[in-house]
């Protein structure tokens, strides 16, 4: 269906039809993929597709093969008449917004596997996220074979492991990252930040706030293990409950850094009560 000049479609077989069409008149395409409750770092990625492509083609999917059993999937925040509303006054051409029965058909047998570079960060603290993400969204590229596919650095780990399935397969889409949006308070925009209460969200700025100073810390020369455990102390005395990592790692292999010689990022994730937030920032 089309809503003012977005065309909102569920199905594979209309989701083709539709970047048929886009094809035929010599137009690019640049595919932005979501989990939905839209927020102003999603939009950014809207605008970068915007900027050099013809068309913009936003998903919203709920992607169950990335939550563990007892993670948030029933939770999760939804709210696609917003998410609609948002995409139209972006100027978005297109939403693909599936079923699960769409996306994943019950004799289903297939899953992608991303090795090594999954191995750490969210990978380590979240067995099988990355199976999950990595067969939906080889699934979205292949659906709606873009130019560009457009991937927040938030997510910075999700990012790398997107690059290399897609170079491993050969996938002809050209994945490009997003700088991360942030509060005025520093922040990260993450649509899980709903579940932050009062107390807690008034604390949540310490993750960024944590983890720059530790990376000025470390490109100024210092001892790169004691700002991180000076960061994590930080943390902790902020009211972090739990720090599932706190890691200083090369930024394209992900392997542990221990200097500055090659480009290197700090990369967190840590609990507030019963809610996950992760960051990352390059040391610069």
């Amino acid at each position: 269906m089309e809503t003012d000049q977005l065309e909102v479609v569920r199905t594979i077989s209309h989701l083709r039809e539709a970047v048929a069409r886009y094809r035929a008149a010599g137009e690019t395409m640049a595919l932005v993929p979501t989990m939905g409750f839209l927020h102003e770092g999603h939009l950014s990625l809207m605008r970068q597709g915007r900027s050099d492509h013809d068309r913009v083609c936003a998903t919203l999917f709920v992607n169950p093969r990335q939550f563990a059993p007892g993670e948030d999937l029933e939770t999760y925040p939804r709210d696609e008449a917003a998410d609609i509303a948002k995409l139209q006054a972006e100027g978005v051409d297109l939403l693909f917004a599936p079923s699960v029965g769409e996306m994943y058909p019950t004799d289903a047998a297939t899953t992608v596997l991303v090795t090594g570079i999954t191995d750490c960060l969210c990978g380590a603290s979240r067995p099988g996220f990355f199976e999950g993400v990595a067969t939906v969204v080889t699934k979205l590229l292949l659906q709606a074979l873009p130019d560009t596919a457009i991937f927040g650095e938030k997510d910075y780990q999700q990012l790398m492991v997107i690059k290399r399935f897609a170079r491993d397969l050969d996938i002809p889409v050209t994945i490009r990252g997003g700088l991360t949006v942030r509060e005025e308070d520093g922040l990260a925009l993450s649509s899980r930040n709903a579940y932050l209460d009062q107390e807690a969200r008034a604390r949540a700025p310490e993750l960024f706030r944590a983890i720059s100073h530790a990376a000025s810390e470390i490109a100024s020369g210092a001892n790169v293990d004691q700002a991180v455990m000076e960061a994590r102390e930080r943390l902790r005395s902020a009211g972090f409950n739990e720090i599932d990592y706190l890691d200083h790692r090369d930024a394209e292999t992900l392997a542990m850094a221990t200097d500055i010689s090659r480009a290197t990022r700090l990369f967190v994730a840590a609990w507030l009560g019963q809610t996950r937030l992760i960051d990352n920032v390059p040391v610069v």
